[in-house]
């Protein structure tokens, strides 16, 4: 049967088949599937039959395919380059924080521009290498020198800071009293 002998019920069960196969990350069975648009294996089959029809008719970057038992929506053999250039850039994005660099991160957002020793000072180590990480993924910038002796670099949050941590404006971070209210809230709070 074509898609576009379909009727309207059956359109929309391509779809409900092509929603539950997105989220499925692992691939579905077609009983799975069956089950969770409420219709009947064969009609399931049915379905994911023509929405493979129309990912290979139409020039898409997915495909459905039969993997290990289950159907899945993958991306084409084609489009590896780009999904792969993606996945790096993406995971680039995706920082795992030490509790060091989080506190290194907090000392230079409440107390921007600040040097480096300005920061270790506060912090009471070394913390070179992690202002260092920080620059890398571009959560802190270099915001100029400090008319001091030596002329360290002063460091302040960047672009990444905002999106990271999902604030609009440096302005947005907690004030330290509402932290340290939040934080006495918490203390007598058992679970």
């Amino acid at each position: 049967m074509s898609v576009s002998t379909l009727k309207s019920p059956d359109k929309d069960l391509i779809k409900q088949v092509e929603a539950v196969l997105f989220v499925a990350s692992d691939g579905a069975l077609i009983d799975q599937i069956a089950s969770s648009v409420g219709v009947d294996s064969d009609r399931v089959l049915a379905a994911v039959e023509s929405l493979a029809k129309i990912y290979s008719d139409g020039g898409h970057g997915l495909e459905v395919v039969f993997l290990g038992g289950r159907w899945h929506i993958c991306t084409t053999p084609d489009t590896s380059d780009s999904v792969t250039s993606f996945r790096e850039s993406n995971e680039r994005e995706n920082i795992r924080l030490s509790k060091a660099a989080l506190e290194t991160l907090a000392v230079i957002a409440y107390n921007q521009p600040v040097t480096r020793s300005e920061v270790e000072e506060i912090r009471g180590v070394r913390c070179e290498r992690v202002i260092d990480t920080l620059l890398t993924h571009g959560i802190i910038r270099i915001s100029g020198r400090k008319k001091s002796t030596g002329s360290p670099l002063l460091y302040r949050t960047g672009e990444a800071f905002l999106r990271v941590f999902g604030l609009g404006a440096i302005s947005d971070l907690p004030t330290v009293r509402e932290i340290e209210e939040l934080r006495s809230c918490g203390e007598g709070v058992e679970g």
